[in-house]
């Protein structure tokens, strides 16, 4: 079968993130980096997808070298993950972690956009196929966190490694069609960038970036906070597993009923409110209950951004508007969250921390939503498409 592809990728690349980057912020803790220095390497870096993941992707679009693109971050993940528990100056570390974002910044662009090629007329069936994400991270959060508690950090980053090299060779069994014109006037980023349609979506991707993202790298401090080991960690992340298959699973039903931009945003209202109960609970078993109804929200959000991303890319520029999805949520987005998010954990707490993200997140789509409101579409930008 033509998806069995796509769903190993997404099995073995969200596998492979689950068995590390949740505890990130913990081997940067353990290095005796400061607040600051945290914030920087779990805020800077994104900046980096940003800017790299448009360009990797539109030179992969222009090229047709969407294999050789994506197999190079693949490879190079590998050779970071093996060199980071042997350093620990911390600007080694940073040049190290600089590389890593670089290379595999186009990478979820580019699986997302062969994924959605590869199902042809039935790109509605997307979620079904991402769910093998969803299972990956679930399986390998929990084995993550007992090898986290049997051998220590160290073993992550050695899991991670042989994942990944694994799913380097399963990159390369993805399509990307038959390679199309590229026209230099109109087959370029910027033709998205005058799309006014195209800057609210991608307003709103930052703030759901900062929604995602935060959890995605600071609940574990925030769960240790709450008297979590490492146990505990990786079950909070197999019950929000738990509650994301079936929403990957009825994606298409979700999408046909609320639209695509719609779920976007009912998604992004969500986020916000997950991360003020964050802030608001005081205990550990409710902090697991929130993380686990708000497993829903992520894969409801991914499947609505991919899909008008998709529906709204002109031709031969589909890898390119995903990477530019990609880049605005866990490029700016995640990058905002990072470093605001280290300061505020040192300096505030974890709860106090998700507080204050869920008040930025929902402040934000009320302009976002308000300005769309308030000033006519006509009047904005001249020549969209």
């Amino acid at each position: 079968m033509i998806k069995i592809w796509p769903f190993s990728f997404y099995f073995l690349y969200f596998a492979a993130m689950a068995s590390l980057l949740p505890f990130f912020v913990l081997f940067y803790q353990s290095l005796g980096f400061s607040g600051a220095q945290i914030g920087l390497l779990t805020g800077i870096p994104p900046l980096i997808t940003l800017l790299g993941a448009p360009i990797w992707t539109g030179l992969a679009d222009s090229t047709h070298r969407h294999k050789l693109i994506m197999g190079l971050g693949l490879g190079v993940s590998v050779i970071v993950a093996l060199l980071l528990p042997n350093l620990s100056s911390f600007a080694v570390v940073f040049a190290v972690i600089i590389m890593y974002n670089i290379f595999i910044s186009p990478v979820s662009s580019l699986s997302d956009s062969a994924t959605m090629t590869m199902l042809g007329e039935q790109k509605a069936m997307y979620g079904r196929v991402r769910m093998g994400g969803t299972i990956g991270w679930g399986i390998f959060a929990q084995v993550a966190g007992v090898l986290l508690a049997l051998y220590g950090l160290e073993i992550l980053f050695y899991v991670f490694a042989g994942i990944m090299l694994v799913n380097l060779l399963v990159s390369q069994k993805f399509s990307f069609g038959e390679r199309q014109g590229h026209d230099p006037q109109t087959g370029t980023i910027w033709v998205l960038l005058r799309n006014r349609r195209w800057v609210i979506f991608l307003a709103s991707a930052f703030l759901g970036g900062i929604g995602a993202f935060s959890v995605a790298s600071y609940l574990s401090p925030y769960l240790q906070e709450l008297g979590a080991d490492g146990n505990w960690i990786g079950f909070a992340f197999l019950v929000s597993t738990l509650t994301e298959i079936p929403i990957f699973f009825f994606g298409n039903l979700l999408v046909k009923r609320f639209s695509a931009y719609g779920l976007f945003v009912i998604s992004l209202v969500l986020l916000g409110v997950r991360s003020l109960l964050f802030g608001l609970v005081g205990n550990l078993f409710l902090a697991i209950v929130v993380q686990g109804l708000g497993g829903a929200i992520f894969p409801a959000m991914w499947s609505a951004g991919v899909a008008y991303a998709d529906e709204n890319a002109p031709a031969g520029l589909k890898s390119t508007a995903q990477g530019l999805f990609g880049a605005m949520s866990f490029g700016f987005g995640a990058a905002a969250g990072g470093f605001l998010g280290g300061l505020m954990l040192e300096n505030i707490g974890g709860r106090g921390m998700f507080l204050v993200f869920g008040i930025i997140i929902l402040a934000g789509l009320i302009l976002i939503e308000g300005a769309k409101r308030l000033f006519p579409e006509k009047a904005l930008v001249k020549g969209e498409i």
